[in-house]
């Protein structure tokens, strides 16, 4: 089922509130293949740890093509340059073949850097741009920026002459620098977001923890350790990775890790509950679904939505 309206369906949540097997199933139905969009993920060898649920892209005893898990090893700092880089190719390739691209996950920076067409190369200070800037009010700044033809209006860009200022920057360097393209398409997607309340929120990350503790997570960086990584390495990727290798090398104990863990998940999923809304506060409408729907019930608001 092709829609010319959308191009991309989004499927977004914070941690366990069961977003993967939302967009695995809307895959399925629509002959379509998930892009994942979380920033731990992509590594190799960290599977409990970043909770890949493999299982949830197993829809009706078929598999579900999923892209961009397990795609570098465990040791290197992937960013959101490279994810949006690798995110292009996937989504050409997907819809190349007649397929509709489900972009999955809860990195809100990863996410952006595709729903607002993010143009993610370094582009450097221009000191005498900014000088002749320097005294135009924000209203002037703004209209200047509007004049730019291929300039994609960003409410927080004229948030501020600052921001103005910088804006206009990066569009001046893509006018004289036309060799430079980023090759970022228009992007055009159903954003739906899946979220539990409050209390529900914190009975199933603390749920989910439990059980990926029994299955083997604590073993998982143990071997990870064992594979030659060092413990600062492994503490970069943080939350699960942090407290698990200060448990491991003594600095912290069973309980201790465990409280101190779940606490920073409930922290990390209020954070990203925060993001969304910021999200939406600058633009981007997101279709809300309560967790607890059932996956008919969801199935049948998302196609509502897309149709």
């Amino acid at each position: 089922m092709r829609n010319e309206k959308y191009n991309l369906i989004t499927i977004l949540g914070p941690t366990a509130s069961g977003k993967t097997s939302v967009a695995a199933k809307v895959a399925s139905l629509l002959d379509g293949e998930v892009i994942s969009a979380d920033s731990r993920q992509v590594y190799r060898g960290m599977d409990l740890g970043t909770g890949k649920d493999y299982a949830d892209y197993m829809v009706d005893g078929k598999s579900v093509p999923y892209h961009l898990i397990d795609i570098v090893d465990a040791g290197y700092e992937y960013n959101v340059y490279e994810y949006q880089k690798d995110f292009l190719k996937v989504f050409a390739d997907i819809t190349n073949r007649g397929k509709i691209p489900v972009m999955c996950g809860g990195s809100g920076l990863y996410l952006e850097s595709v729903l607002k067409n993010y143009k993610l190369i370094q582009v450097p200070i221009n000191e005498r741009l900014r000088e002749e800037l320097d005294d135009k009010l924000l209203w002037e700044l703004t209209e200047i920026l509007r004049s730019y033809k291929n300039y994609l209006h960003n409410q927080t860009d004229t948030e501020s002459s600052k921001r103005a200022i910088r804006a206009i920057e990066i569009e001046e360097y893509y006018l004289t620098h036309p060799e430079i393209d980023t090759g970022m398409p228009e992007i055009r997607s159903l954003v739906v977001g899946v979220k539990f309340d409050r209390d529900s929120r914190r009975k199933s990350i603390t749920s989910r923890l439990k059980q990926r503790l029994k299955e083997g997570m604590l073993d998982e960086v143990q071997r990870l350790l064992d594979s030659g990584l060092t413990p600062e390495q492994l503490t970069y990727y943080g939350l699960e990775y942090k407290y698990m290798t200060q448990h491991l090398t003594g600095q912290l104990t069973y309980q201790q890790m465990f409280d101190g863990l779940n606490v920073a998940i409930h922290q990390f999923a209020k954070r990203q509950m925060t993001w969304f809304r910021k999200m939406e506060n600058q633009g981007t409408e997101i279709h809300w679904l309560d967790a607890y729907m059932s996956m008919e019930e969801k199935i049948e608001k998302i196609l509502g939505w897309y149709s």
